[in-house]
């Protein structure tokens, strides 16, 4: 059927009825002004006019049905620039875009940008789009730490920024090339501590990659490989390569191991040029993963459509969440327009099928990638996982041992935002709080966020004392 001159953006069938017959009734409008003479004469343009400020009105408040939505126009902005790497946790923000989530929450502007990498990420980042940049991104949850910081900017000039929400949790990679796959190397990585001296020993040099120093596959390789004995500083070099080109190198042999999100695993292991040793789910149980972060002068500037892009992204974590829109999930980022990659490299982990390679494969939905949780529980910013990466980064060198981490992580995170989109979304049974409770990692180490120098003087391999 054909839109009617009289259809309404965003409002019902029934909306549009009811202005449709106010508007056609002869010498009759929505209201009658009057003046001391009796009714006023007015015209079908000036009808028209009235009746396209109550739709506007109508829509806006379909669009945003409680909080401080209904009570406002709207967003400030009609939308702006996020960025993505081409990983599967990434999802969220393409299926907002792609399911029309951005634009009915009044934000059909919105652009979703491929990044050729983490060091592209930051610095486009630090363009903002005022200077043809982004404003925010699918990003490593300690980037965040590491921008405000100024810690990996140019000149150290510090980028503050937010962590607006969590964007999943476990389902990433930790993979070895096929040169070591007789070795019994899976969760414990102590079978290729004499493999790699032998071969170091030999004068060739071991590499290890990571997507970004300091951020979270560097520091999932890392409490990985000291777990089993073997010295991430000492014992190997560690490189940093771009997720997409993962598999690409380590097919010529640039890398003996590398950690990263999928769906470069499992392409990996389809490709059999090497074997996924463990997922990062199994050395910790829904571990923090990627972030929603954005510049902190663009939200503070922009508070309205800061809430809209969080509540548009959570109900698109609600969609990637069902079991029954996975299939569409990747067959939708799969797409060349996104990842141009094919749906086998990633429909397996994202249900939690997991071919390890070498024969082994495993079907345990524990092990999926999760992007909701329980009534929000994955997407909620625990400060307390942010204090971890935070602590985490000390213990490898990246941050002083004197650094404030409960005051960087209350700079940063920003969890009243979140309970604010769920309260405005009508959420219930939303997480609040601080603190996700005593974090237990699968070698047996805890860790409490209320006592970080305890966990860092548990470990026996780090860069300080």
């Amino acid at each position: 059927m054909k839109p009617s001159r009289y259809s309404l953006p965003g409002a019902s069938h029934r909306d549009a009825r009811a202005l449709r017959a106010q508007v056609n009734q002869r010498g009759s409008i929505l209201t009658k002004p009057t003046n001391a003479n009796g009714p006023l004469s007015v015209s079908r343009r000036t009808v028209l006019r009235q009746a396209s400020a109550i739709a506007t009105v109508t829509a806006a408040k379909l669009a945003f049905p409680g909080g401080a939505f209904a009570q406002a126009a709207g967003p400030e902005v009609k939308g702006t620039k996020l960025g993505y790497i081409a990983l599967t946790d990434a999802a969220p923000l393409i299926i907002a875009k792609e399911k029309g989530m951005y634009a009915k929450y009044g934000l059909p502007d919105m652009e979703i940008l491929k990044q050729a990498s983490w060091g592209a990420t930051r610095d486009n980042m630090a363009l903002g789009t005022k200077a043809n940049g982004i404003d925010g991104a699918h990003i490593l949850s300690p980037k965040i730490h590491l921008y405000t910081t100024g810690k990996v900017m140019q000149n150290n000039q510090p980028l503050p920024m937010y962590t607006l929400m969590r964007l999943n949790e476990d389902c990433q990679g930790l993979s070895v090339s096929n040169e070591y796959k007789d070795l019994k190397v899976g969760i414990d990585s102590s079978a290729l501590k004499d493999a790699f001296a032998a071969k170091k020993a030999a004068g060739k040099d071991i590499k290890v990659a990571v997507t970004f120093p300091g951020g979270n596959h560097d520091l999932w390789m890392r409490y990985w490989l000291a777990s089993g004995g073997i010295d991430p500083d000492k014992d190997v070099s560690t490189i940093v390569v771009p997720p997409a080109q993962m598999v690409a190198n380590m097919k010529v042999g640039t890398m003996d191991a590398f950690c990263v999100g999928e769906p470069w695993n499992e392409q990996l292991v389809n490709q059999d040029i090497g074997f996924t040793a463990a997922t990062t789910g199994e050395l910790w149980f829904k571990h923090p993963e990627k972030a929603l972060g954005m510049r902190a002068d663009w939200v503070d500037a922009n508070p309205k459509a800061t809430l809209a892009i969080m509540m548009a992204t959570m109900e698109a974590q609600q969609w990637c969440e069902k079991a029954e829109n996975k299939a569409e999930m990747a067959e939708i980022i799969g797409r060349r327009q996104w990842f141009n990659v094919p749906v086998a490299d990633i429909i397996g982990r994202i249900k939690g099928d997991i071919n390890y390679g070498r024969g082994r494969k495993v079907s345990d939905v524990k092990l999926a990638m999760k992007f909701w949780g329980d009534n929000g529980a994955t997407s909620y910013p625990w400060k307390s996982l942010d204090t971890w990466f935070v602590t985490e980064n000390i213990r490898w060198g990246k941050f002083a041992p004197d650094t404030d981490i409960k005051a960087l992580v209350a700079k940063t995170n920003r969890s009243d935002l979140w309970s604010e989109a769920a309260k405005t979304m009508g959420l219930a049974g939303a997480p609040t709080g601080d603190s996700r409770g005593v974090e237990k990692f699968f070698d047996g180490k805890t860790f409490d966020p209320a006592d970080p120098q305890g966990y860092l003087k548990s470990l026996t391999i780090k860069r300080i004392a």
